[in-house]
């Protein structure tokens, strides 16, 4: 068996493509052995910003012989069809090929033996074209290269058990060294076997493993912030990149300049991360901002990065001055003054401009304010500020802080803290793991937005279609059920939806002005089921149960949610799955029978003591509200012994017309009662 190693040693490859494009390199070079009957063992990819790698540890010596057969026409085909087949693979006559019969007909099949070859020779007769064919994102050719690669292709580390594998791409001829740290150790390396790979380039200064590099920054700038008597804002997403962008991580720790320290957090952090790749620190006691940050070198220098660091402070502190200049501007006009500013945005070009959607948001948020045990007038206030800040200088440069931004423009105004609070959470939830707002006027605003756009896009026919939703109204249904599910808020939707629905004024001669706006919303609340049983089969609960006890009248996700759970619990129990057995097979009977609706049950023609005490039973039941569905459970689980003596003792289609068709309707009475809680035949037995 033989070790394999192939590297791909380029200019500096985007961060962002870095971990797929290995995966990539991968997946195409075990898929061609795979394809031609090999086997690869201990296969592992690596990437850096210079460079992709490929290592496997057990290769055999040449690829095992194969039998291929194609398949050609039938035996009885027309004379054109099979002389074409000859034609297209190079035979004179049909005695070279076999024939193979799929019980429809016979048909021809040519047999083509491939005698294995050596893998230095198999690989280096694939290679070029995977590297070929590599697919990126974005891709160049440079020089007179006909080759597309998303940066220049520099050189080729190929070997198999030693030797290397010869082989050119457009020019480039495959080696068996490769390089190490640009600048701290740029000489070629000669790499003679995969295993030596990692631990050679780590002498260079190169550590081709991602994780081990992310690892290295987070623990690095860790130590540093703590060194400093502060704490990490640990951000792995950030470190990924960072990790992508150097081979060799150094972190250092720099100082931010005081005058910037009453600067928002947020927007700090935004200048940091977003334009410098920095890491925060924070003091764990009053949970703000300290004066430090983190940056991560790809160089060690003697100077302990002196040099580095006060480079990069002094960009950061660049930086940081346009974002204080448009914080201190932005402030010296009060948000609601920046309101006339909204109506030049537009929306959506039937939907009116932002600033109608503000005034749209007001009205629905001091609508469903009282639901929500908050105050009206500042739901309203917050909802029409809401936008605001889309015009002010920050959000501008810095469109990330949209609505947090509004929020200290509201508090330093004087709107007060739950204004403020409000607007800065009318965003959330952004995603599946995103938090919903923490405040009853937040949640109030945030849920209001999300309702105007929804309805505003079905007001219009503007719905998602398979995977297209560019308006995000996928994302904006599941904040809604977020926000009333994880906030327990009962609340019928379908008014709400039919007064947001309602304010959305269309243009004249728009053609869904016309539109029937109760069936707009019954679509909508279809939809919105749609992404609720999505939501609750992520978090484990059965969607069937859940589809069982919703009908199309749901319009209060919670009480959708609780019965479901109900019924799920129940159904866990022995007496629900006796009970639901037993209501199948009652509609099972049921559907092959010939009863007609409206039999009224006959006790006086009962033969067995099993029917008087079901029949009973049912009639105690009855008297139980199935609104309260546990309680109503608890009820319905008194049927148990009376069904399982039932039909134990009870035979239905008897000859007796008059006995079979009161059994008929007994069984149709149990399955009628049982029907309240939902409809149990969508339930997975």
């Amino acid at each position: 068996m033989a070790d394999f190693i192939l590297e791909l040693y380029s200019e500096e490859i985007p961060a962002r493509m870095q971990g797929a494009a290995a995966r990539q390199l991968e997946a195409a070079i075990c898929a061609v052995l795979s394809d031609h009957g090999v086997s690869a063992h201990g296969v592992a990819h690596y990437s850096a910003p210079q460079r992709l790698a490929v290592l496997i540890d057990d290769l055999p010596d040449q690829t095992p012989d194969r039998t291929e057969e194609l398949k050609g026409p039938r035996i009885d085909a027309p004379e054109k069809a099979i002389s074409g087949f000859l034609q297209a693979n190079g035979l004179a006559d049909t005695s070279g090929l076999t024939t193979r019969d799929d019980g429809k007909g016979a048909y021809y099949v040519l047999e083509s033996h491939q005698q294995g070859q050596a893998m230095s020779a198999f690989l280096a007769g694939h290679l070029p074209d995977i590297i070929n064919s590599f697919n990126w994102p974005k891709s160049m050719r440079w020089g007179s290269r006909r080759l597309r690669w998303v940066r220049p292709l520099r050189a080729i580390l190929c070997r198999l058990n030693g030797a290397v594998i010869d082989f050119e791409v457009d020019g480039l001829t495959s080696g068996g060294v490769t390089r190490g740290h640009r600048f701290l150790a740029p000489a070629e390396i000669e790499i003679k076997h995969a295993h030596d790979y990692i631990g050679a380039l780590e002498k260079a200064f190169v550590l081709v493993d991602p994780a081990i590099r992310e690892s290295m920054i987070i623990e690095g700038a860790s130590e540093l912030a703590q060194a400093q008597g502060y704490a990490l804002i640990e951000d792995m997403g950030l470190a990924k990149e960072v990790a992508g962008l150097v081979e060799w991580p150094v972190p250092l720790c720099g100082r931010i300049d005081p005058d910037f320290m009453d600067v928002p957090d947020e927007l700090l952090t935004s200048v940091m991360r977003t334009h410098q790749k920095y890491f925060s620190v924070y003091d764990p006691t009053t949970k703000r901002l300290a004066p430090y940050f983190i940056t991560v070198s790809n160089m060690q220098t003697p100077d302990e990065g002196a040099l580095i660091r006060s480079g990069n402070e002094r960009v950061l502190r660049a930086r940081l001055s346009d974002g204080k200049f448009f914080w201190d501007q932005d402030r010296k006009q009060p948000l609601a003054e920046r309101l006339p500013a909204l109506d030049a945005i537009t929306f959506h070009a039937r939907l009116g401009t932002v600033g109608d959607k503000s005034k749209r948001i007001a009205a629905l948020a001091q609508l469903m304010a009282p639901a929500f045990s908050t105050d009206e007038q500042a739901a309203a206030r917050a909802g029409l500020l809401a936008k605001a800040d889309l015009v002010s200088g920050v959000v501008f440069e810095f469109p990330e802080l949209q609505g947090v931004m509004g929020g200290y423009y509201a508090r330093h105004d004087g709107e007060g803290e739950a204004i403020g609070q409000a607007i800065s959470e009318h965003y959330a939830p952004l995603g599946p793991s995103d938090a919903i707002p923490a405040s009853p006027c937040g949640q109030v605003v945030a849920l209001a937005d999300k309702i105007d756009t929804l309805t505003g896009f079905w007001r219009i026919n503007e719905k998602p279609t398979g995977s297209k939703d560019p308006y995000a109204l996928r994302r904006a249904a599941l904040g809604v059920l977020r926000i009333l599910l994880e906030n327990r808020m009962s609340m019928n939707l379908r008014p709400v939806l039919l007064s947001a629905i309602a304010a959305h004024q269309l243009p004249s001669g728009d053609p869904a002005a016309a539109a029937d706006l109760e069936s707009a919303v019954d679509d909508l609340l279809g939809f919105l089921r749609d992404r609720l049983s999505v939501y609750l089969k992520d978090r484990g609960l059965r969607y069937d149960v859940v589809a069982a006890t919703m009908s199309a009248d749901d319009d209060d996700v919670c009480a959708i949610v609780d019965r479901g759970q109900a019924l799920a619990d129940f159904l866990d129990t022995s007496d629900g799955t006796n009970l639901l057995a037993a209501f199948t097979r009652a509609d099972g009977i049921l559907q092959k029978s010939d009863l007609a609706d409206h039999v009224v049950i006959n006790p006086d023609i009962f033969e067995t003591k099993s029917e008087a005490l079901l029949f009973q039973t049912i009639e105690t039941v009855r008297g139980s509200s199935a609104q309260n569905l546990p309680e109503f459970l608890t009820a319905l689980a008194q049927l148990r012994s009376p069904v399982d003596a039932f039909f134990t003792e009870v035979m239905v289609n008897v000859e007796d017309k008059a006995v079979r068709v009161n059994r008929l309707a007994l069984l149709h009475s149990l399955k009628e009662l049982m029907s309240q809680v939902g409809n149990l035949s969508l339930i997975n037995k």
